[in-house]
């Protein structure tokens, strides 16, 4: 269920350029996101509340698209996750969150 890919712009050159550094993010990827106790869903959201709490426009957009589209989050499940940001990290990082939000469910 969990695809290959990174968001991070470097990503593509690393895998074309330097194999043996995308080979052992890959690697740390598939050990992070084992889906052992808390399920990859789950795991996705967690994710998605790191990004936003860091204020990552780009990583917190990425990570929505993918959330909905792979697992048919709502946006009612984002919200919950953004009310943890607001809680966690304040107030600036949650309305980035409801901003992008909004953006890419009323396109």
């Amino acid at each position: 269920m969990k695809e290959e890919v990174f968001f991070g712009e470097g990503m593509a050159k690393a895998k074309k350029d330097y194999p043996d550094i995308y080979n052992a993010v890959v690697g740390l990827n598939e050990a992070a996101y084992t889906g052992k106790v808390l399920d990859y869903k789950t795991q996705k959201l967690i994710a998605l509340g790191i990004n936003a709490a860091n204020s990552d426009d780009r990583a917190t957009k990425k990570q929505m698209i993918s959330a909905m589209k792979e697992f048919g989050i709502t946006k009612d499940e984002i919200v919950d996750v953004l009310r943890v940001v607001l809680l966690t990290s304040g107030m600036p990082p949650f309305t980035k969150g409801m901003k992008i939000l909004y953006e890419l469910i009323e396109k």
